[in-house]
Order: structure tokens, then C-alpha cells, then sequence
């Protein structure tokens, strides 16, 4: 990280603590970062046992960063989508296997023509029991792919919302104001938005 932010200690403080939302009852959290949050989010919409999903900012260190903050990559954050499922619908590992679909985790810090720390690749649990899994995953797809897998397996820490136009951003339309099925079980191809253009056009 660079000087761009002088990070306040007890700002930090905040940014690296635990999230302390709570799900609704008999509900879990998960939360994945995988580049462009927009599609990844779409993509677990459509997953049966999923219940909300949000996109936000994690593992930063600076308290209540704006996306603008967060595309000067200075402020350590990675967009992440936090999702609650019903377990008795929805398994960790089917979210798992989503996660590891939609982007390369081989890829460090970049997703495609997406570059930067906010891109990172991550696994963020709020369990042993979700860490455990995540670490066998990990082990299984280093032996599918042949190749190192860069994913960060950390606990989750403090999740901001990001702004409000963020969310569901493909399920609304997106760019092209072409919508999307977000029906249970729907295996349609997403197609993500060029990211760096909203990126740029929300820094200047």
C-alpha cells in the first residue's frame, strides 16, 4: 500500500475486525472475493438455499471506504459478495463450487483486464467448519488445475456495503439495461460489464 491514504490506527482497527452482522435466524454468512463483484453476485442469486446476497468491500484499512476510495487500490480492500444461505437448502461447498467457476484463481491480483488489489482472489470464512472446507477445496483444485492457487483464505472481517447502484448492478440491467434471468437454478452465461469504465468514470 502507498501513502495515498495516511491510515489512522484505530481506523484500521475497525476495517480488520470481525463482521458483525448478523445473519437471520438459522441462516449462515459466506463471503468470496473473485474479481468484478457484479457477476459473481448474479452467479449466487440464482443458487437454490442462497436467500440475500450483497456486494461490498473487506480486508482493507481504512473505516467506511467509497468505491472511489477503493479503485485508487491504496486502501488494501477486495470487492467481495457476502452471502447468506439456509444450509439446510444451500451447502457450503456448492457455493464453493461456484466461487471457483466464475474466475482464476491462479491469477494474482487480477481478473482478466480487471487489475488491482480490489480483484484479489479470497475466501473469507466465518467458521472452522467453513475453513476446513476452503482449505480441502483449495488442495483439490491446485491437483485439477496443475497450478498454484493464489486464493487468500482469511477469517471475514468488517463488511461494508458498497453503494447502492452496486447492488444487483447486473440483475438491474447493468450497462446495457439487458436483464439478466435470476431465477433459482438458472444456468444462463453471465456476461459482466466492462468494470474499469465505471471505475474510471466514478474517480474523475
Amino acid at each position: 500500500m502507498n501513502n495515498f491514504f495516511k491510515v489512522d490506527p484505530s481506523s484500521a482497527a475497525i476495517a480488520q475486525g470481525p463482521d458483525d452482522d448478523v445473519p437471520s435466524p438459522g441462516q449462515l454468512f459466506a463471503q468470496f472475493g473473485a474479481g468484478c463483484f457484479w457477476g459473481l453476485e448474479l452467479a449466487y442469486q440464482s443458487v437454490p438455499g442462497v436467500t440475500k446476497t450483497e456486494v461490498g468491500y473487506s480486508h482493507g484499512l481504512v473505516h467506511n471506504p467509497t468505491y472511489k476510495d477503493v479503485c485508487t487500490d491504496t486502501t488494501g480492500h477486495t470487492e467481495v459478495v457476502r452471502v447468506q444461505y439456509d444450509p439446510k437448502d444451500c451447502t457450503f461447498e456448492s457455493l464453493l463450487d461456484i466461487f471457483w467457476k466464475r474466475h482464476d484463481p491462479t491469477s494474482f491480483n487480477r481478473q482478466g483486464k480487471d487489475v488491482g488489489t480490489q480483484y484479489r482472489s479470497g475466501i473469507y470464512y466465518y467458521t472452522d467448519e467453513q475453513e476446513r472446507m476452503a482449505r480441502e477445496a483449495v488442495e483439490v483444485q491446485e491437483k485439477i488445475l496443475d497450478k498454484k492457487i493464489v486464493t487468500e483464505l482469511l477469517p471475514a472481517t468488517k463488511f461494508y456495503r458498497a453503494e447502492e447502484y452496486h447492488q444487483q448492478y447486473l440483475a438491474k440491467g447493468g450497462l446495457t439495461c439487458s436483464r439478466p434471468s435470476v431465477g433459482k437454478g438458472c444456468k444462463d452465461a453471465i456476461r459482466c460489464d466492462t468494470k474499469e469504465v465505471t471505475c474510471f468514470m466514478k474517480m474523475h
